[in-house]
């Protein structure tokens, strides 16, 4: 149906050269290396935008875990890539490896048994220990460059096991094009777009209330929150007025009760009006703060009227900012309590109140405060208990706190009504599939309630390429930053001394000192686009890449990859970086829950691969619609499995019947000319048609349901309806027509078949063809006018028909039949006059008769030989 790309120094026509037990065993390893050899997948750089497709590849978190979910939507991808690589387009397939930040982080932690600390100074020659520490304890404390070094030296290793995984799985990626989030490259091109950023005021520094994780001591971005079910209790005392009159609150964190800056009501709750703009003193504390009016408050929340304290949720960050309250901060960045007695508290007792409290865990502190209340008659009732939800950072532990601190943000339209509008707009340059996945990039961004912490408080990473001058005291000039020039990146602030200055200088008096943060890594993920696409190193490949055609993700990462990307493209190049979007699902375990590391319910990538082969685990991956999630069955391998050797087996029988290169019609389908041949190839070019139509709809799922359907027709209806003819029984004109529908329809199956069964179908290809199934055009559907799409159904039934009569008589389905009579609509009946040459053979019946009825076919009246009786033909 189409001609394959062949080389030049290929013959013509290939020999035929069918294997005597065809196998899937070992074609992994064999096909996987002769495609790296002959560069099958490579992209070829001299070339125009309108003949590229270019994916921007998720790079995985290489420190992580391998599992079954890297396999369902990286297959999805590359079904996607092989099939416009077959269409003709030059495809930039790259891969990468995000292997900055915290999970690597913590994996060479625990690997090599040690920590860091960036006071300690480098050793050139430090080994780590040959069996880490049991305990964290007694870890190894090494340098931050030392660090460095070993994450970069783990996560090669790390990375080499993924490779292994996605090449036996077939991903048709150019390995020459791979990268690290953490190489050189991408930390040039990470500090390049911030220092853009910054340029351009998208942006800047501020000290405001973060979100912070205790655990790993570190700033957490809106994105990186989720929110857990904790068990709690609801604690009701009293405030006082300048006359003694009792306010109760009641409140899940007494602990913050010295952090108090002030009571909130809401402004139509009639029980609160006479007391706004007065003021009341804390219990245990006494500070007097002034009760505020705020339409957040909820009347029927409690006891209709809260405490702000600084700062216990990010509620109380919103009430402090809008009603311009003083900071009052207790926890510290370790999640305990300040040692030293605020300034706000003056009172001995108070002094004596916050004493017990001082230096004390949340939990301890909300204990002590407790007791506290209690021995001073102060708790009324007993405590409520609750279960509520708590904001934890993703991979923390332990409750977020809400802390001040002097942050790097790049503005994302949460405080922007303008750039927030842009950005929907942005996604609305984007097509989505499926396209309902669009409303959670809208929703994300409509819910944005601040810009994008982007600064890490954390070793590994992407430093943030800023120092800042010391005065006379040593005291940093945040206002007036120092910047690296190009040329300098990618630079590390914490051991490259400032433009200007020497190393003698750091933290000096007079001299500099080095932003000690690093980049959030979804800054860096952001921009694989200009990472890979050699956006400020190559402009002339970014041309012809971006914007991309297509980014694959999963859907649960819409609120932070997809728009952080979004929001970098928007700022850097004023456009949308992809014109697709393909959005994964999650993979399930047999209780339809989704297969986390934490849940224990992974399933090890590997076992399945050695089991079923790669092509039964494409086959169970690209039978998942996009977006939808997606049960783990063994089952559906099984199929797949079942599907990739029936192909072998199917195409040895074909080629072994006589069917040719040769023989293969393209547009000249004159030597068809049996009716059945004819319907086949009309109902093959219908499948073609569809087929196409379905991939260009990023609906591989569609495409590979019709491609099956019509090969299990082909192999167990007209294969075994045209044996007879195939073996030249009917003349040499049918045996032509016959052998050029098999090998015409057996080339385009092949071919509908190469995205999902890459080693199979490359097998097949072999035994008959030159070069590679996977660099062969993708089938066109033929022109043939007068073929019926529905005969070869009807004949199948009517030879089903009779099989099941000789099944049922416990016969021989090679015994004779004297006589057989069909009943069926008058349509069906001129089907079956068309077919009915192969229908008597392939039945070994000397008569069939054929009676115009209504309703559905039927087959009646079949009369067997007797078991000695020779075949009719």
């Amino acid at each position: 149906m189409a001609e394959s790309t062949q080389g030049t120094d290929t013959p013509a026509t290939a020999p035929i050269n069918v294997p005597d037990k065809p196998a899937l065993e070992g074609l992994e390893a064999a096909l996987t290396q002769r495609w790296l050899e002959e560069g099958t997948y490579k992209f070829n750089p001299d070339t125009t935008r309108e003949q590229v497709y270019s994916i921007d590849t998720p790079p995985p978190t290489a420190s992580g875990s391998l599992h079954v979910g890297h396999m369902f939507s990286f297959t999805q991808t590359d079904v996607q890539a092989r099939y416009m690589r077959m269409t003709g387009k030059n495809v930039f397939y790259p891969m990468g490896w995000d292997d900055n930040g915290l999970p690597t982080e913590r994996r060479v932690q625990n690997y090599y048994g040690v920590r860091c600390d960036p006071a300690i100074p480098y050793k050139a020659d430090y080994t780590p220990p040959a069996q880490p520490a049991k305990n964290q304890r007694d870890f190894d404390v090494v340098s931050r460059q030392n660090f460095i070094e070993l994450c970069e030296e783990l996560a090669v290793e790390d990375e080499k096991v993924f490779e292994n995984l996605f090449q036996t799985l077939g991903l048709s990626v150019d390995w020459d094009l791979t990268y690290r989030t953490i190489d050189d490259t991408s930390r040039a091109v990470s500090q390049r777009a911030f220092l853009a950023n910054l340029s351009a005021g998208d942006a800047y520094m501020a000290e405001a209330p973060t979100l912070w994780d205790v655990t790993f001591r570190t700033a957490v971005a809106q994105a990186e929150l989720e929110d857990r079910e904790v068990a709690g209790a609801y604690y009701r005392y009293p405030f006082f007025t300048e006359d003694g009159e009792k306010i109760f609150i009641e409140t899940t964190r007494p602990e913050l009760l010295a952090a108090c800056a002030a009571l909130v009501a809401n402004p139509d709750d009639e029980r609160y009006q006479p007391l706004f703009g007065k003021t009341v003193k804390s219990p245990l504390f006494d500070v007097e703060l002034e009760v505020k009016a705020h339409p957040l408050a909820k009347a029927d929340k409690g006891s209709g009227i809260a405490m702000v304290c600084t700062f216990g949720d990010l509620t109380d960050v919103t009430w402090w900012r809008e009603l311009q309250l003083p900071t009052r901060a207790i926890m510290g960045r370790d999640g305990r309590i300040l040692a030293e007695t605020p300034e706000w508290i003056t009172t001995e007792a108070g002094k004596e109140a916050y004493a017990a409290i001082a230096g004390k865990t949340a939990f301890s502190a909300k204990e002590a405060v407790v007791d506290l209340l209690k021995a001073a008659d102060l708790l009324d009732g007993e405590p409520k208990k609750i279960t509520h939800p708590v904001n934890f950072f993703e991979k923390g532990d332990k409750p977020l706190e809400v802390v001040t601190s002097r942050q790097w943000y790049i503005r994302n339209g949460g405080r922007d009504e303008e750039r927030r509008e842009r950005l929907i707009g942005r996604g609305q340059e984007i097509d989505f599939h499926p396209a309902f996945m669009r409303s959670r990039y809208e929703n994300w961004i409509a819910g944005l309630n601040g810009d994008w912490l982007v600064s890490r408080q954390r070793f590994f990473g992407v430093p943030i390429p800023v120092w800042y001058p010391l005065d006379a005291q040593g005291n940093p000039d945040y206002d007036n930053p120092i910047l690296p020039s190009d040329e300098m990146l990618p630079v590390d602030p914490a051991a490259d001394a400032a433009p200007g200055y020497e190393e003698s200088q750091r933290d000096q008096a007079d001299g500099f000192t080095g932003d000690a943060d690093v980049l959030d890594t979804w800054a860096t993920s952001s921009l694989t686009p200009q990472i890979v696409g050699g956006w400020s190193r190559d402009e002339e490949l970014f041309s012809k890449v971006f914007p991309f055609d297509l980014r694959p993700q999963g859907h649960d990462i819409i609120r932070t990859w997809l728009f952080s990307s979004a929001v970098r493209a928007d700022a850097l190049q004023n456009t949308a970086p992809w014109k697709h979007a393909a959005i994964s699902g999650w993979i399930l375990d047999p209780d339809r829950k989704k297969m986390s590391k934490s849940k224990g319910n992974v399933v090890v990538p590997t076992d399945v691969l050695n089991e079923y082969g790669s092509d039964a685990v494409r086959y169970w991956a690209a039978s998942a619609k996009l977006g939808a999630d997606t049960a783990y069955e063994i089952a559906q391998m099984k199929i797949g499995r079942r599907l990739a050797i029936k192909l072998l087996n199917a195409s040895k029988f074909v080629l072994n019947l006589g069917a040719t290169e040769n023989s293969v019609a393209t547009s000249d389908l004159s030597v068809v000319t049996n009716p059945l041949d004819r319907a086949l190839l009309a109902q093959l070019s219908d499948v073609v048609a569809q087929s196409t139509k379905a991939f260009d709809n990023y609906d591989y799922a569609r495409a590979l349901q019709i491609t099956e359907t019509f090969f299990w027709q082909f192999t167990d209806d007209y294969v075994e309806l045209i044996k007879d003819r195939a073996y030249g029984a009917a003349g040499e004109a049918e045996q032509a027509s016959v052998l050029a529908a098999l090998a015409t329809t057996l080339d385009a199956l092949l071919r509908l078949f190469a995205p999902f069964l890459p080693f199979a179908t490359e097998e097949v290809w072999g035994w008959w063809r030159n070069g590679s199934v996977h660099r062969a055009q993708w089938p066109a559907a033929l022109e043939i006018n007068d073929g019926d799409t529905t005969m070869l159904g009807t004949v199948g039934v009517a030879l089903s028909g009779i099989r099941k009569a000789k099944s049922e008589a416990k016969v021989k389905q090679r015994t004779a039949v004297l006589s057989a009579s069909i009943s069926a609509s008058e349509l069906l009946i001129a089907q079956l006059k068309a077919g009915l040459g192969d229908l008597k053979a392939a039945a070994n019946a000397q008569e069939i008769a054929l009676l115009a009825g209504d309703g559905d076919l039927t087959v009646s009246d079949v009369v067997l030989a007797p078991a000695e009786e020779a075949p009719a033909s």
